[in-house]
C-alpha cells in the first residue's frame, strides 16, 4: 500500500521500496542518496534525525502537514524524535527552501512540501489543504510596500466549508 520504504531499511543503506506496486508504477519512492544530496545542496548536514523526518516528509509525494501530524508519523514509523525537534526540523527545511509554511489558522502552521509558487484550498471543517489547481489566478491592486521593502509574494488561501446537509464524498 505505502510506497515508503521500512525506515530501518532506508536508514541501513536500502534504497528501493518493497511494494512491486510501486515498482511496477516506476515510483522509487525517495532514495536515500536523492535525500542526502537534497540536504546537502540545500546547505543542511544529513543527519540521522533529519533524514528519518526527510524520508516521512517527501517519500509520499507533495502533502501538507502539521508539526503534530509529522510527529505522530514519525512515532507509528519508531523514529526516536521529539516534538521539538520535529519543529526545528521542519524550519530548518522552511529556511533552507525546502518545505514552504502556511499559517492558515492562529493555532498552527501547516508545512507544504511543494516549495513552488502556488495557492491553496484549505477545508475549515476538517483542517485540511489542498493545493488550488493552477487557474491563473490574478491579484490586482496590491498596495505599495513600505519605504525600504518589496513584495516577496502573494498567497491565496481560499477557506471553503460545507455547505449545512451537504454530504462528504469518500
Amino acid at each position: 500500500m505505502s510506497e515508503l520504504l521500512p525506515l530501518q531499511a532506508v536508514l541501513n543503506g536500502r534504497t528501493t521500496p518493497l511494494s512491486a506496486e510501486a515498482s511496477a508504477a516506476g515510483r522509487r519512492g525517495c532514495p536515500l542518496s536523492d535525500l542526502r544530496d537534497r540536504l546537502r545542496r540545500a546547505g543542511l548536514r544529513p543527519t540521522r534525525q533529519r533524514l528519518s523526518l526527510g524520508w516521512l516528509l517527501f517519500g509520499r509525494g507533495d502533502r501538507h502537514l502539521t508539526a503534530e501530524m509529522l510527529y505522530d508519523e514519525a512515532m507509528r514509523a519508531k523514529v526516536p524524535v521529539s516534538l521539538a525537534t520535529v519543529y526545528n526540523t521542519l524550519h530548518q527545511f522552511t529556511e533552507a527552501g525546502l518545505l514552504r509554511q502556511l499559517a492558515l489558522d492562529g493555532s498552527k502552521a501547516y508545512f507544504d512540501t511543494n516549495p513552488t509558487e502556488h495557492h491553496h484550498f484549505y477545508l475549515e471543517d476538517e483542517a485540511k489543504v489542498m493545493d488550488m489547481p493552477d487557474c491563473g489566478i490574478t491579484v490586482d491592486s496590491l498596495p505599495e510596500a513600505p519605504e525600504g521593502m518589496e513584495i516577496a509574494g502573494v498567497e491565496v488561501i481560499v477557506r471553503l466549508r460545507r455547505r449545512a446537509g451537504a454530504r462528504r464524498q469518500g
